[in-house]
């Protein structure tokens, strides 16, 4: 597989992922899970039924072909995290450039800057979402299998994804 097809891949999954969990959700509004995806496909960790999460990921899959896209975004993706991460401390670092060497004096811009670099980094991480770490164009995917295993005491679910 080229890297091109890789990336491919690991968007799609990735967007598959998002999907499958929030269809999860729906069914069941207090469920814990965490994804990681993958060039295969990806992993749910957390206390789901194995049929359950079958069910949900072909509804997914089945929904994102039909053009809801939107399932692709999801709130609490790492990428958020990221994005915010990223901007905050890029924002207190420049805050506090040029300012007086005392740190307790820098600290308030930083916290200041910080702060408004994390209200901007919402909307920017779903667009990163969006047009970077997902992508909802699924034609020829479909789930090949999955796989559950225990980790820890922690229940663990391999989607494995085919393309035609």
């Amino acid at each position: 597989m080229n890297p091109l097809d890789i990336v491919t891949a690991i968007r799609q999954n990735h967007a598959l992922e998002h999907a499958s969990v929030h269809v999860l959700s729906r069914h069941s509004p207090y469920l814990r899970l965490v994804g990681r995806t993958t060039a295969a496909g990806f992993f749910i960790y957390g206390s789901v039924d194995t049929q359950e999460l079958a069910d949900a990921t072909t509804e997914a899959l089945a929904r994102l072909q039909q053009g809801e896209s939107y399932l692709a975004i999801h709130p609490r993706c790492g990428t958020n995290l990221a994005v915010t991460g990223l901007l905050a401390g890029v924002a207190a670092f420049a805050a506090t450039l040029g300012r007086p060497r005392n740190r307790l004096e820098r600290l308030p811009m930083a916290i200041t800057a910080a702060t408004l670099a994390a209200v901007v980094a919402q909307p920017l991480a779903y667009t990163v979402q969006e047009r970077i770490t997902t992508s909802p164009e699924l034609d020829g995917v479909f789930v090949r299998a999955i796989q559950r295993s225990e980790r820890g005491g922690i229940t663990v679910h391999k989607v494995l994804i085919g393309r035609a």
